[in-house]
């Protein structure tokens, strides 16, 4: 089995970006990267990506909005990450199951055991080895996706600062309650600055997890 590296934070705290930087640098050291998201990187789970984040969709019930985040992530596991990590591969994920025990569990306030439960169906009990949150206040996430690009909120960016300060809370309850998974990291800080520590977390785990040698940060 591979490396399963996860990025989880609330909106704006660099996910992507990061999860590109570290790839790139572990494609660089010689390692076999896959670099993929949630919701999407499957054609099932970019449709539903659309449904899920167009803005003309707020209908969408909290059970509905979860199970088909769900949807995607069976696919994802299925078609991508689990095939690549069987063969030894590293996979980089922006966003993964956590993000719906904090967006709906904790978000949206759904029954958290029965987020939990059909997570577990939907990934086969998958779970990363790593999973790096960049946490950023609220208020200065949102601050970020207004100077960033020229496309508008979608539909989970839209919701009240309330609803995204219970899911910022809840990212920080499970890296408490998960410490050997979870590395928080102050998103903050320099791009360059917060990408030498995970290179440094990663080089760490990769050396525990694959008997590899220290990657250079």
């Amino acid at each position: 089995m591979g490396l399963f590296i996860t990025l989880e934070g609330p909106e704006g705290s660099g996910k992507t970006t990061h999860a590109r930087l570290l790839a790139d640098w572990l494609s660089e050291a010689g390692y076999d990267v896959l670099t993929t998201r949630e919701p999407g990187g499957t054609r099932i789970g970019d449709v539903v990506r659309t449904l899920l984040l167009d803005p003309v969709y707020s209908g969408i019930r909290p059970e509905t909005e979860f199970l088909l985040f769900s949807a995607a992530r069976a696919q994802i596991v299925g078609e991508v990450i689990r095939p690549h990590l069987e063969k030894g591969g590293i996979v980089v994920c922006d966003r993964f199951a956590d993000s719906s025990v904090a967006y709906q569990g904790y978000g949206r306030r759904l029954d958290q055991a029965a987020v939990r439960t059909i997570t577990a169906f939907a990934t086969g009990s998958l779970l990363p080895d790593l999973t790096l949150c960049l946490d950023l206040p609220v208020a200065e996430g949102f601050r970020r996706k207004q100077h960033g690009g020229l496309e508008g909120p979608d539909r989970l960016e839209q919701e009240q600062l309330e609803f995204h300060e219970r899911v910022r809370q809840g990212y920080l309850a499970l890296a408490r309650a998960e410490s050997g998974r979870w590395v928080t990291l102050d998103a903050a800080r320099p791009i360059p600055e917060v990408q030498e520590e995970i290179r440094s977390r990663v080089s760490d785990r990769l050396a525990t997890r694959v008997g590899a040698s220290k990657v250079p940060v």
